[in-house]
């Protein structure tokens, strides 16, 4: 797979433009209503990375990180600081945050996800990406060891564990992700005397499926 698993300078994401898009397809009848579907199960997110551009040094680090990418050849890993947790904004991430499914005793692969509630309605995003030494893991109210009770693939995000859950159980976890992404561009176009101005590149990112 075309993806390197290094992330991005989170002191250059910092201060970045970007969030999730959706695709929704609208055919408006002859009446009047509308249907309304999307092709999509999952929001993809998009960034600028310019805008996190301070400093001439800044520059060249993303003109470093951008050539050994190879341009949009090679996905990397980009922190969205304003969703990288399981935990809310503001709160420790702890080993009950999300529910990520219940234990059927045979099963046992289970795949971090996050889930984005509004009133009566819910969004689970699969995570992909989870950050090595975040990821806790519980059994009902029981947090468990790594290593001992379950193991982590930080590069897809399954949890694996020693000896599957029981029937019912709540398999939960904690966790800090990143998002995995590629340069949405061949070409970042640079200018000492713009930079100095106030002028910072245009640099868009775009999530990636892997």
């Amino acid at each position: 797979m075309n993806f390197h698993e290094v992330r991005f300078p989170a002191s250059l994401s910092f201060g970045s433009a970007g969030g999730p898009e959706r695709r929704t397809d609208i055919v408006t009848l002859a009446n009047g209503y509308e249907e309304r579907n999307t092709p999509w199960a999952h929001a993809r997110r998009r960034y600028d990375a310019g805008l996190g551009m301070r400093s001439l040094d800044d520059i060249e680090t993303l003109i470093a990180f951008f050539e050994a990418r190879m341009g949009q050849m090679y996905g990397f890993r980009w922190k969205d600081w304003s969703d990288y947790k399981s935990a809310r904004a503001r709160a420790e991430v702890r080993f009950d945050d999300q529910v990520i499914a219940q234990g059927d005793g045979a099963t046992v692969d289970f795949q971090l996800a996050k889930t984005y509630r509004s009133g009566a309605f819910s969004y689970q995003r699969p995570i992909s990406k989870p950050v090595a030494g975040s990821v806790r893991i519980g059994l009902e109210q029981d947090e468990l060891q790594e290593a001992v009770d379950y193991t982590v693939d930080t590069g897809t995000g399954l949890i694996t564990f020693a000896h599957p859950p029981g029937i019912g159980q709540d398999v939960t976890a904690g966790f800090e992700f990143d998002v995995p992404v590629r340069f949405d561009t061949d070409s970042i176009q640079t200018s000492v005397a713009s930079f100095q101005a106030g002028d910072v590149p245009n640099v868009p990112v775009v999530e990636v499926r892997v």
